[in-house]
């Protein structure tokens, strides 16, 4: 009954024809994910530019026959999921097929095989997958810039429109077929990057996963791509962006910090960056091999006799192996280039050592395979005149697709394997040569005996599973000499050293397999989106500007009519505001308050039910100066260091510290930080001194903070000090010094006087503000304003705050307070225009 509803549900696969829509026509059909899905249980969609499946045309030419792609990756995952999860997968098909058949292609896919296939207009796949994939994106991930038109090719808008449709195309065929409730969705490499930008932007709440396979490149490569900020902001709409590698998450976190402003936290081992209130996930897993398929593979070339007759090809001789997709950073030549040198400087290896070097031919139009396959067979000719013989040549070149049991062969009867890639995503040929020298569990080769318990490899630096293999030889493959030497070393090492080192390396091969890659994975986004019912989500913005922001269910706009309301009943009121960024724009050129602000505070102030403070980190030299025309208005310089009650009255220091020597230490430490950090400078205060470094470099300048922070707290342990980092500032203050005290010290004033606060207004923006919002949030529980107090905790902006209220920029915080003043009985102005008296 359960199958019989899914397939229901699933008839809506269909396909289309029709003209491509515009980035933004989504949100008029935004889809809310509150509603409860009809189907219960968790299902993953998994989504990629090729469904791993096989196609060809029926013998009759009438229809298609398909089957699974046993070597595909996607397919292999499924293993790690729950047994009781459905899985599906949303791709495209490595065939053409026409129009007229795709409807029944596609219900013939979903029936028999789960999958819904996105077939893409040949315009598009040409621009979308030849274009902008291949030919813009493929090349630079792999560190190779657009210098000219025949290397990479320059930016071209079309294809990255064609990118952004073929892309909103996938994301129509996975909407067909989605329960945003109860889903998982898991998006596959650099061909579906600005996929999770779709989905999010209809389903605020759905669980979005995105695994890169490709390398991310550094931040100095990827800043050269004219859409830049928009391919980022497209994968931060995922809950999860997995890589192979901490280089590569490195990369993109860089990324993230130098063109977005956003810094990332680790949290108990977990990597997060902290975008609009939500929380996306950074994973790092290499991904492993199915040890099933290779072992079936293994039994299937011990059947048909092909590793038998590789042995007998081969007896006698030496054999290292390269398996390498014909593309230009798999650095074929520079193997062919070590393998003559290692002839040259070990002569004892002429007529023993064999190189087999396998080339599968590329799976898209490659950039400058002429040049490569002319090279290589150069090489090859050069190598085999110099040191062939009867009976003996040192390469082997197969240029040819080579089975999957073929493959296992040539790994049986291989000592050892190299890869010279000058950069690689992941590559997995190291893997299933130690899963093959190790033999077929449980079965015995022809020969009776067991397969090898040896294995040797020789791998570059820069592919992605350098790093779990400690007992491989590494190389820099540019360096051929040095190449060549450990080509040498791995044939030439004891074979006690060689078992040695296999055996690590299969405990680890075995044990991380794709199925514990994907478990890893699910687990991961269930963490990561453990909170998406619990808080309030809504998108906001246009285009890759668009985010989803994530808040506390009780966070709500501040209402002008209710605050004024609660203001008119209440008789002792306290109220705080914060300066910049609260009723001045934090990026007013003119800082002083405008004539508004002046009389809106002054109406306010002057109602003797009202306790009105500025708290400010500025300087009371500053205040003093721009709220001189303000006589009852309350101000709190430097994070509340000094206090004023009213204009008349004379300053108070808040702290018990009035030795200052500690500056005479911390100030040296800053400006030798100052003098090492282009665009940094220091700010002194009276109590407190700030290092700034918001023009230096964000990523050096974040670096130097971090250094400075741990040698200040060295430097300063024993002074009472408080050393804290914020928005490009590393800041010392004396301890016990911060805006919240400023509340709790009026409440407390008002408290001895008999006139417990009934209303509390607290408004700022940024993270000294938090303090407030934290006492003021406390006040009640400790009795020290009315039990029936109005609190109205704002900040400005929408973001994660501890307070419960916000308004959207300045301009509605000074509308909300000209709301109060008109609502005030007794205004006193300002000396310009004395008040009534009665």
């Amino acid at each position: 009954m359960g199958r019989e509803r899914d397939r229901r549900r699933m008839s809506r696969v269909m396909t289309v024809p029709g003209s491509i829509c515009e980035l933004d026509d989504d949100q008029a059909v935004s889809v809310s994910s509150d509603n409860q899905s009809s189907l219960a249980g968790d299902r993953m969609i998994v989504v990629a530019n090729q469904l791993p499946l096989k196609a060809k045309r029926r013998p009759d030419n009438k229809g298609w026959s398909f089957s699974w792609n046993e070597d595909s990756l996607l397919l292999r995952l499924k293993d790690g999921l729950p047994e009781d999860m459905e899985v599906l997968f949303v791709g495209s098909l490595s065939v053409d097929v026409d129009p007229i058949e795709q409807d029944d292609v596609s219900s013939y896919l979903l029936d028999k095989f789960r999958c819904v296939p996105t077939f893409l207009p040949p315009n598009i796949v040409e621009k979308y997958y030849e274009g902008f994939c291949k030919r813009h994106l493929w090349p630079l991930f792999h560190y190779m810039l657009p210098f000219s038109p025949d290397h990479g090719g320059r930016f071209d808008r079309s294809m990255w429109e064609a990118y952004v449709s073929a892309n909103k195309m996938f994301s129509q065929k996975v909407v067909e077929v989605l329960n945003p409730e109860d889903d998982f969705v898991w998006i596959h490499d650099y061909h579906l990057m600005v996929l999770p930008t779709f989905l999010r932007r209809r389903f605020n709440r759905l669980r979005i996963g995105f695994f890169l396979h490709s390398p991310f490149p550094s931040s100095e490569i990827y800043r050269t791509l004219p859409v830049r900020e928009e391919i980022l902001k497209a994968l931060l709409c995922s809950d999860l962006v997995g890589f192979h590698t901490f280089d590569y998450a490195r990369h993109f976190l860089s990324c993230c910090s130098r063109m977005l402003g956003l810094e990332y936290q680790s949290k108990r081992g977990y990597i997060g960056l902290e975008y609009y209130g939500r929380t996306v996930g950074i994973k790092i897993m290499p991904v492993g091999i199915h040890m099933g398929h290779i072992e079936s593979m293994k039994k299937i070339s011990d059947k048909e006799l092909k590793f038998k007759e590789l042995k007998q090809q081969f007896e006698g001789k030496t054999v290292l192996l390269g398996v390498d997709d014909l593309d230009i950073f798999k650095g074929i030549n520079l193997k062919l280039l070590a393998m003559e040198h290692m002839l040259k400087q070990h002569p004892s290896w002429q007529g023993q050592a064999v190189l087999v070097q396998i080339a599968n031919p590329m799976r898209g139009k490659g950039i400058d395979l002429e040049e490569i396959q002319a090279e290589i067979q150069e090489s090859c000719k050069r190598i085999n005149k110099q040191f062939g013989k009867p009976g003996y040549e040192p390469i082997v070149y197969i240029d040819r697709s080579v089975s999957s049991s073929e493959r296992m062969a040539y790994y049986s009867v291989a000592e050892c394997v190299v890869v010279t890639a000058v950069r690689d995503g992941m590559n997995l040929t190291p893997y299933e040569y130690i899963v093959c020298r190790q033999g077929v569990s449980g079965a015995e080769t022809d020969s009776g005996v067991g397969g090898p318990d040896k294995s040797m490899l020789v791998v570059s630096e820069f592919i992605g599973c350098s790093p779990s293999l400690s007992g491989a030889i590494r190389i820099n493959p540019w360096n051929v000499e040095a190449t060549a030497e450990a080509m040498n070393e791995a044939v030439s090492m004891a074979e006690q050293e060689k078992q040695l080192r296999h055996e690590k390396h299969y405990r680890y091969v075995s044990t991380h397999d794709v199925a514990y890659w994907s478990r890893s994975f699910l687990q991961d986004m269930e963490r990561t989106c453990a909170d998406h019912f619990r808080k309030r989500c809504y998108g906001i913005g246009l285009g890759f500007g668009f985010r989803v922001v994530s808040l506390d269910p009780n966070f709500r706009k501040l209402s002008i009519d209710d605050i004024v309301n609660a203001y008119i009943k209440s008789k002792s009121r306290a109220i705080f505001l914060d300066y910049d960024g609260t009723v001045m724009p934090q990026n007013s050129i003119i800082k002083s308050p405008s004539a508004n602000v002046i009389s809106i505070l002054n109406k306010l102030s002057g109602d003797p039910n009202n306790t009105v403070f500025i708290v400010s980190g500025r300087g009371r030299e500053s205040l003093t100066k721009w709220f001189s025309p303000c006589r009852k208005l309350g101000l709190a310089a430097e994070h509340g260091y000094f206090l004023r009650w009213e204009r008349e009255q004379k300053w108070e220091v808040c702290s018990q510290t009035s030795d200052f020597g500690w500056m005479q230490l911390a100030e040296p430490v800053m400006q030798s930080y100052t003098d090492a950090t282009d665009g940094s400078c220091i700010e002194r205060k009276e109590s407190a001194i700030v290092w700034q470094y918001s023009d230096a470099d964000s990523g050096f300048g974040f670096s130097q903070a971090k250094e400075m922070l741990d040698h200040l707290e060295s430097v300063l342990a024993n002074e009472p000090v408080a050393v804290k980092s914020g928005q490009h500032i590393v800041e010392v203050k004396p301890q016990g010094v911060t805006k919240g005290l400023v509340a709790e010290k009026v409440f407390t004033s008002l408290a001895v006087k008999g006139k417990l606060a009934d209303f509390v207004l607290c408004i700022g923006d940024d993270r000294s503000d938090e303090d407030m919002f934290e006492i003021i949030g406390d006040a009640l529980s400790r009795n020290i304003i009315s039990y029936d107090a109005k609190v109205f905790a704002c900040t400005v902006g929408q973001k994660p705050s501890k307070a419960k209220y916000y308004l959207d920029d300045t301009s509605e915080v000074v509308l909300m307070l000209d709301s109060l003043a008109d609502a005030t009985d007794t205004p006193v102005t300002s000396d310009d225009e004395p008040a009534d008296s009665d």
